[in-house]
């Protein structure tokens, strides 16, 4: 059989890939795990792949990045590390997951060790997992991480038809690309049993509003930050809920630079482990995020969602009536917060029914599986 690298750095890539993970446990397919610590903490790794039942990774880099600015430097540490992990272990495909610097240096350093098959004879193919997003803002580290990985892959594993639309307007040959629907329903559904509640609609549920916020384009400009966190107060008044905000320790360290204090209007609380997320947003009465991945769980958990920022790669999330993208612009956020709140929870879950790592597997054992 093939063996498998998969490449993670943060929480939702090892989310969304603790499915493919699991199964390949099961189906007894030889795999390695790499953590290149873009997001690392000891406690809360072991913690999260415990909860998640995944073994802890073979390798763990401790990555970190030095400033937001020195994209560069944090990419190109992790492929000398991954280089020399890779030629280690030769993997005969690489997975690696959605728009990280992690995806990007994994997508790279595969791509790149391949060139050199007239010297080593060794060729990895590459994988990329929720492939096909586009927010069409090439401002964000993110839009050129998923492109540029997209365009280095051998096979795409793209949630929805729109994704896989994007990538064939694109160039990328059709025989190399799979719907599948989105993994994050998998784990999802793998963990239903251990949320409290399960899904929202009883007349109980909806007491309160989420927050997430934590891209830096929005908590690093004081007066954006400021702005956003006013409407926010405002809606929380105007609704009577109180704001639960599970904050990145990176938001928390700029909001103490920034002085600016929450104390009396908002619960501020620690991250939580990924059961007790998906709790707190299935029985919120709205959530407002920064964050693609919580839009795709809003959707998918029937919740309405805001999006404070300017585009999203989860259009899917708009066209079903789940999400508004506000911007953010304080009268605007406040405004679709009151059109999202009245919003009938009714639209269609648009990322597929919970088998995609099946799907995908699938594909890799087909394309990849056996020597001949």
């Amino acid at each position: 059989m093939m063996k498998i690298a998969f490449i993670f750095g943060t929480r939702p890539e090892i989310i969304k890939l603790s499915s493919v993970i699991r199964l390949s446990v099961r189906e007894k397919i030889p795999f390695v795990t790499i953590h290149t610590g873009q997001h690392y903490s000891t406690v809360m790794s072991r913690r999260f792949f415990r909860e998640l039942d995944l073994p802890m990774p073979d390798y763990n880099l401790n990555i970190r990045s030095k400033a937001p600015w020195r994209q560069g430097d944090h990419t190109g540490r992790m492929m000398m590390r991954l280089e020399q992990i890779l030629l280690k272990e030769l993997p005969g495909v690489v997975v690696v997951h959605g728009d990280t610097n992690s995806t990007l240096a994994g997508a790279l350093t595969a791509s790149k060790i391949s060139t050199t098959k007239a010297f080593t004879g060794f060729d990895i193919k590459l994988a990329h997992v929720e492939a096909g997003l586009r927010s069409y803002d090439r401002s964000m580290p993110e839009e050129i991480n998923r492109i540029m990985a997209d365009h280095l892959s051998d096979l795409l594993f793209v949630p929805t038809v729109k994704s896989r639309d994007i990538v064939l307007s694109e160039g990328v040959k059709r025989k190399k690309v799979f719907v599948t629907g989105n993994t994050f329903v998998d784990t999802l559904y793998f963990k239903r049993p251990e949320w409290s509640g399960n899904l929202p609609g009883s007349p109980d549920k909806g007491g309160y509003i989420l927050l997430t916020i934590h891209r830096q384009e929005n908590v690093d400009d004081k007066k954006r930050f400021v702005g956003i966190l006013k409407a926010i107060k405002k809606i929380g008044v105007d609704h009577k809920l109180p704001i639960i905000f599970p904050a990145h320790p990176r938001t928390v360290k700029k909001m103490e630079e920034f002085g600016i204090s929450v104390s009396g209007w908002m619960e501020l609380m620690e991250p939580c482990a990924f059961t007790e997320f998906i709790a707190l947003e299935a029985n919120a009465a709205l959530i407002l995020t920064d964050s693609g991945g919580v839009q795709e769980e809003a959707c998918v958990l029937l919740v309405p969602c805001v999006t404070l920022r300017d585009s999203t790669e989860r259009p899917e999330t708009v066209d079903v009536g789940a999400n508004i993208i506000a911007g953010i612009d304080p009268v605007n956020i406040v405004k679709s917060a009151r059109v999202m709140l009245s919003r009938k929870r009714d639209w269609k879950n648009p990322f597929g029914d919970g088998r995609a790592a099946e799907r995908i597997l699938d594909v890799l054992v087909r394309q990849f599986g056996r020597k001949k």
